[in-house]
Protein backbone atom coordinates (compact mmCIF):
# COMPACT_ATOMS: atom_id res chain seq x y z
CA UNK A 1 0.00 0.00 0.00
CA UNK A 2 3.22 2.38 0.33
CA UNK A 3 3.19 2.97 -3.11
CA UNK A 4 -0.01 4.61 -3.39
CA UNK A 5 0.48 6.86 -0.59
CA UNK A 6 0.60 9.36 -2.83
CA UNK A 7 -3.28 8.81 -4.06
CA UNK A 8 -4.93 7.16 -0.97
CA UNK A 9 -5.06 7.46 2.69
CA UNK A 10 -6.41 4.36 5.45
CA UNK A 11 -7.63 5.89 8.30
CA UNK A 12 -9.42 3.67 11.13
CA UNK A 13 -11.35 6.68 11.91
CA UNK A 14 -12.28 7.89 8.52
CA UNK A 15 -14.68 5.13 6.84
CA UNK A 16 -13.56 2.39 9.39
CA UNK A 17 -9.97 2.12 7.40
CA UNK A 18 -11.01 2.18 3.75
CA UNK A 19 -8.48 3.30 1.31
CA UNK A 20 -10.31 7.06 0.49
CA UNK A 21 -8.03 9.83 -2.13
CA UNK A 22 -6.25 11.78 -0.34
CA UNK A 23 -7.94 14.77 1.25
CA UNK A 24 -11.42 13.30 0.97
CA UNK A 25 -13.77 10.65 2.45
CA UNK A 26 -14.27 9.13 -1.14
CA UNK A 27 -13.29 5.56 -0.64
CA UNK A 28 -10.85 4.60 -4.31
CA UNK A 29 -13.33 1.49 -4.79
CA UNK A 30 -15.91 3.72 -5.51
CA UNK A 31 -14.09 4.93 -9.39
CA UNK A 32 -13.29 1.72 -10.15
CA UNK A 33 -17.60 1.08 -9.40
CA UNK A 34 -18.05 3.74 -11.73
CA UNK A 35 -16.27 2.36 -14.33
CA UNK A 36 -17.42 -0.93 -13.74
CA UNK A 37 -21.08 -0.02 -14.07
CA UNK A 38 -20.34 1.69 -17.47
CA UNK A 39 -20.18 5.46 -16.01
CA UNK A 40 -17.29 8.01 -16.87
CA UNK A 41 -14.55 9.70 -15.01
CA UNK A 42 -16.29 12.93 -15.97
CA UNK A 43 -19.37 11.08 -14.29
CA UNK A 44 -17.62 10.60 -11.08
CA UNK A 45 -15.92 13.29 -10.86
CA UNK A 46 -18.96 15.15 -10.83
CA UNK A 47 -20.92 13.19 -8.10
CA UNK A 48 -17.40 13.53 -6.16
CA UNK A 49 -15.73 17.24 -6.28
CA UNK A 50 -13.26 16.55 -3.89
CA UNK A 51 -11.56 14.49 -5.94
CA UNK A 52 -9.61 16.08 -8.52
CA UNK A 53 -9.05 14.78 -12.28
CA UNK A 54 -5.56 14.36 -11.53
CA UNK A 55 -6.28 11.83 -8.54
CA UNK A 56 -8.68 9.79 -10.54
CA UNK A 57 -6.25 9.41 -13.82
CA UNK A 58 -3.44 9.04 -11.40
CA UNK A 59 -5.07 5.97 -9.27
CA UNK A 60 -5.69 4.31 -13.07
CA UNK A 61 -2.31 4.80 -13.97
CA UNK A 62 -1.04 2.82 -10.47
CA UNK A 63 -3.33 0.15 -11.77
CA UNK A 64 -2.13 0.24 -14.93
CA UNK A 65 1.36 -0.02 -13.82
CA UNK A 66 0.42 -2.48 -11.51
CA UNK A 67 -1.27 -4.81 -13.85
CA UNK A 68 1.54 -4.85 -16.04
CA UNK A 69 4.28 -5.61 -13.84
CA UNK A 70 2.16 -8.61 -13.43
CA UNK A 71 2.35 -10.03 -17.06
Amino acid sequence: MQEYAHLIACNKDVLGGAPVFIGTRVPAKTLLDYLRKGHSIDDFLDDFPTVTPQQAQALLASFETLLMASV
